[in-house]
């Protein structure tokens, strides 16, 4: 069974409740989604695996498609319809019931149900260690010449360099991120909409992966 689905984030938003409790959630367009391609662990490839693809609403044009992907797509028999973004599933039994042209629909999911969320962080650009890293500024007081630097980066006498990984400034963001100990808030099968409670990575109409989460976890904040 495929324990995920592809989206697209499209903000957030509240709920209400009839107690009048207020629940932030983030609204993800959530398939649907279609199979292109299954591997098994009998294969050539080793492994069981589904390939998804989600489907837009406005479709992908075959001639548009490069040659390569047209003739992967081909394979599926023509059934299914070329699509802009491509995602792998693992699955547990290579016995699995999904087909080539199966559609995996948001019904997989039920409110209450706690997922997992992949998605890309907003790019910042870059950015100084106090923004990128948290640092402390310095004192600002007459005659101070360290206020926002990061100060020593390395000792002079041993071993004379800078220790790789050393936290400095850099391009921030625009990361693959993956929050755990996510709860599904609402589940609008016909909209193919999931509400997830709380916020997940990226920006608004950026590409997720809800999945469901093999064991509940408990967030810090």
């Amino acid at each position: 069974m495929i324990n995920g689905i592809i989206g697209r984030k499209i903000g957030m938003t509240q709920l209400f409740a009839a107690d009048g409790t207020v629940t932030p959630v983030t609204v993800i367009k959530a398939g649907p989604c279609v199979v292109i391609q299954k591997k098994t662990a009998a294969g050539p490839d080793g492994y069981n695996a589904v390939q998804l693809g989600l489907v837009d609403e406005k479709p992908v044009r075959l001639k548009n498609v490069t040659k390569p992907m047209r003739g992967h797509f081909e394979k599926t028999g023509g059934g299914t319809p070329p699509t802009r973004i491509l995602k792998e599933f693992r699955l547990e039994d290579s016995e699995d019931a999904t087909n080539v042209g199966d559609k995996v629909l948001v019904d997989q999911f039920a409110d209450g149900d706690a997922v997992e969320v992949i998605g890309r962080s907003k790019g910042r650009g870059f950015a100084g260690t106090i923004k990128r890293h948290n640092f402390n500024r310095g004192p600002e007081s007459h005659g101070s010449m360290n206020v926002r630097a990061p100060g020593s980066i390395g000792a002079s006498a041993y071993p004379s360099r800078v220790i790789k990984g050393t936290r400095s400034s850099g391009h921030m963001g625009d990361a693959r991120i993956t929050v755990k100990g996510l709860t599904v808030a609402r589940v609008d099968a016909e909209n193919n909409l999931l509400m997830i409670r709380g916020a997940v990575p990226g920006a608004n109409g950026t590409v997720v992966i809800v999945k469901k989460a093999a064991e509940r976890h408990k967030r810090t904040r």
